[in-house]
């Protein structure tokens, strides 16, 4: 499972689901999937998010061992 950080550094940019998606050109509710885990995104995507955030994709997603 992919991990992400979207939701926390959406708040210290206290920007919106709308801001967001405005700024990677998706929609509300794709940004919501993608905070929920219910929607893992593209590699392009990830990266067009990451930069949004002025971050490195290792800042935004990391992957989360499974637990057996």
């Amino acid at each position: 499972m992919i991990e992400n950080r979207i939701k926390i550094l959406r708040a210290e940019m206290k920007w919106t689901q709308a801001d967001l998606a405005k700024q990677v050109g998706i929609s509300r509710q794709a940004v919501i999937s993608i905070e929920k885990y219910k929607y893992t995104p593209s590699l392009e995507l990830a990266f067009q998010i990451a930069a949004a955030f002025d971050k490195d994709i290792n800042q935004v997603f990391k992957m989360k061992e499974e637990e057996e």
